[in-house]
């Protein structure tokens, strides 16, 4: 699978050991920066990372900063974009199962790197239930769609 990554500062060290466990699990990565702990403003990055997915350059994408709060927010601003704020493994799959999120955003200041390691491999894994979850995913798609109307209409 091919995997979009991006971190700010805080989530830099976090992002080579999540690079390196994917890439040691066979799957191609483009990292996205930022490429140091020098301080950097995390929205162009995470907004790179979900349009790269949503334009068909990855299958998924990660987001890591201290929290993971704006990095979710920030790649879910970009059109098609369902990026998840995943703290455990269970948040990570009915991300997937429920949302077919696209995108996973955790936090480098709240969790180890095991635990995150154990959240991404559940997120990869997991394949979208569709169903029922499939019609809301279809919802959330068109609030997308109305916003972006509405706004052209201003």
């Amino acid at each position: 699978m091919r995997i979009a990554i991006g971190s700010d500062h805080a989530g830099f060290v976090l992002k080579g050991v999540v690079i390196a466990h994917l890439r040691e699990a066979g799957h191609d990565v483009d990292d996205l920066g930022t490429n140091s702990t020098e301080p950097v403003d995390y929205p162009p990055i995470c907004a790179a990372v979900g349009r790269h997915v949503t334009r068909g350059g990855a299958e998924r994408g990660i987001v890591i900063g201290g929290s993971g709060q704006g990095e979710a927010i920030a790649a879910n601003k970009v059109f098609g974009v369902r990026a998840a704020l995943c703290h455990d493994e269970y948040t990570a799959r009915f991300a997937r199962k429920h949302n077919d999120a696209n995108v996973l955003a955790f936090g480098a200041r709240l969790l180890a790197a095991e635990l995150a390691l154990d959240i991404l491999d559940v997120f990869l894994a997991t394949a979208f239930d569709g169903g029922r979850h499939a019609t809301r995913v279809a919802q959330l798609a068109e609030i997308e769609t109305q916003e972006a109307h509405r706004l052209l209409e201003s």
